[in-house]
């Protein structure tokens, strides 16, 4: 049996990001070309090819069992959303091929040993009990990938020694970055270490340090060193090794017991929206199944809201309409709905549209635009990263 293992990063707008992943695959590849000989090959869940579906897809062609490794940090909506639902359709496009989802790189001692070298090597010396930790990660909405992270920040601080460790986020969750510096200002440490707890570098790692130039002026009286991010290491390949290994077994499926996909833990605000969801998907089922009436039509699969209001129409939004109608009729697309509708709050950045169910927004879209909107979202399930204004929690 031929085994193929994917690596699945995240994805970045930052060529240099993803030029990094990749120079950190082909280091894994060539370690496990010295152990088993395993194909290795990448993918990205958005923002930069090769996409997950297609690169599923070119080694099913080749390969009797394909592993997914998910190199990400910890197990969010990717890992528990978006991978299996990548899985399934590869399962049912190649019945032959024998698909295995492995753990995300989640919590581990390896990580942990990576991590204090990167706080070590900024604190350069000095005395680690006189220092206040601050981890930096990415945020989730997800509460358990949130957990894990504090669990991780506490590791690496008891690892060091410092006087403090505090998580913080650079987004959706809290407490954030600055906040966190502000509190340990206040707790007036010799110096602050700031650590990205990110796998590669790019604009988040750039934001950071000017956050930590603004808190050297804001605060004169602590120094503030912004840590390495984690990058390319072989402990990394320990971390991979054993996810596969634990794929292969079948030794380790997700934990679930506190995954705010099943309990409500910090979720009850996306009830409403759930139920609000569900009947929307059940009347597009069920709406064609009654008796005859003069609107019957297919379910639609997604709704395409374009604004066509003053300011967003002077800047195009009636032809960005008419183009996407015409790339979906041009690909025989008859359930995804485009409809014109009234102002959606973002004038002077249009033209703007949002699709549903998704609860993707779009700015600053041109007619240009519409063929890629048509072709990596409307159709392929992929966002258009460099047009997203947000998408809904």
């Amino acid at each position: 049996m031929t085994t193929a293992i994917l690596i699945v990063g995240h994805g970045s707008r930052d060529p240099a990001a993803n030029h990094e992943l990749e120079a950190i695959v082909a280091g894994y590849r060539a370690h496990r070309a010295r152990s088993s000989g395993d194909e290795v090959a990448h993918a990205y869940v958005e923002l930069a090819p090769p996409f997950v579906p297609d690169a599923l897809a070119a080694l099913a062609a080749r390969a009797d069992h394909v592993v997914v490794v998910p190199f990400l940090l910890f197990a969010a909506g990717h890992v528990k959303n978006d991978l299996p639902l990548a899985l399934h359709r590869a399962r049912a496009a190649s019945p032959r091929v024998r698909f295995t989802a492995a753990r995300a790189l989640g919590v581990h001692a390896a990580l942990v040993d990576l991590a204090a070298a990167r706080v070590r090597a900024a604190l350069d010396g000095g005395d680690p009990a006189r220092a206040a930790l601050i981890a930096v990660g990415r945020g989730s909405s997800d509460p358990d990938a949130n957990a894990d992270f504090c669990k991780l920040a506490r590791l690496v601080g008891e690892q060091v020694g410092t006087a403090w460790a505090m998580p913080s986020f650079a987004g959706i969750t809290t407490p954030r970055v600055d906040d966190a510096l502000e509190l340990a200002a206040r707790a007036r440490p010799e110096r602050v270490l700031v650590l990205p707890y990110l796998l590669c570098a790019g604009r988040l790692v750039e934001r950071l340090r000017g956050q930590a130039d603004a808190a050297r002026a804001r605060y004169p009286w602590m120094k503030v060193e912004l840590a390495p991010h984690l990058g390319d290491d072989p402990r990394l390949h320990t971390v991979l090794d054993e996810r596969v290994a634990e794929a292969i077994a079948g030794a380790a499926p997700l934990p679930c017991d506190t995954c705010h996909y099943r309990v409500p833990i910090g979720a009850v605000a996306e009830v409403g929206g759930l139920r609000a969801l569900l009947w929307s998907v059940r009347h597009g089922v069920t709406h064609t199944q009654a008796m005859p009436h003069a609107h019957a039509h297919r379910p639609i699969r997604k709704h395409v809201l374009v604004c066509g209001n003053a300011d967003c129409a002077n800047r195009g939004g009636i032809g960005v309409l008419v183009a996407l109608r015409r790339h979906l009729r041009d690909a025989g697309c008859d359930d995804v709905r485009v409809t014109r509708t009234s102002c959606l709050g973002r004038c002077g950045e249009g033209p703007t549209l949002a699709v549903y169910p998704d609860g993707v927004w779009y700015r600053g879209v041109t007619g240009d635009d519409a063929g890629e909107l048509v072709r990596d979202h409307l159709l392929g399930d992929r966002l258009v990263g460099r047009l997203v204004d947000h998408v809904l929690q």
